[in-house]
């Protein structure tokens, strides 16, 4: 029984999809960190999922949407560069009060 719960776990390793390696040698899903993007960025700022749209891909977080001042979406992007596995932030937000 143990091998055939090994075996499923070892072919179900093989199905991620968009890993990258961090620097501490794991791997970490874009789907995983956009996740983390997202729920340090409403731990952090109180911002609303809805008002932030997160993506990540090769480990490049893409944050689009809108926030309600400059210094509000710097606290946004400073949030987002905090998540392990982050490797860059292109920050698209507009301010709109």
């Amino acid at each position: 029984m143990k091998w055939l719960i090994a075996a499923v776990l070892l072919a179900l390793s093989g199905c991620a999809s968009n890993t990258e390696k961090d620097d501490g040698g794991s791997y970490m899903s874009d789907s995983r960190i956009t996740a983390e993007v997202k729920t340090m960025i409403f731990n952090e700022t109180g911002i609303k999922a809805f008002n932030v749209n997160v993506t990540t891909e090769g480990g490049v977080v893409r944050l689009a949407g809108t926030v309600k001042s400059r210094a509000e979406m710097g606290r946004v992007v400073e949030a987002a560069k905090r998540v392990q596995g982050v490797k860059a932030v292109r920050n698209e937000l507009k301010v709109e009060p």
